[in-house]
């Protein structure tokens, strides 16, 4: 899955947890939670929605580098380059 495929994913979910953003709007580079506004358990309904997905493990020592889109793209896609099976998602 290449980096424009995961991202579309990304903000696809993101749309589901949060109906009310436009995601054409959204800045790549600046924090996801804060133009989102997204409290914890939105965060985390998020994350483990990604993981569903498109399995892949998002252990929670990494929650606090997955700040801006841009970050979560790229991280999505080393993982899934380093899993076996990941990516398959429905």
């Amino acid at each position: 899955m290449d980096h424009e495929a995961l991202r579309a994913t990304a903000l696809s979910i993101l749309t589901t947890i949060a109906p009310e953003i436009e995601p054409a709007e959204l800045d790549a580079t600046r924090p996801l939670r804060h133009q989102v506004d997204l409290d914890s358990m939105d965060w985390l309904n998020y994350l483990v929605a990604l993981n569903e997905r498109l399995h892949i493990e998002i252990p929670e020592a990494d929650y606090a580098r997955l700040r801006t889109l841009d970050d979560l793209v790229g991280y999505l896609a080393r993982r899934l380059e380093s899993t076996p099976g990941a990516g398959m998602g429905r």
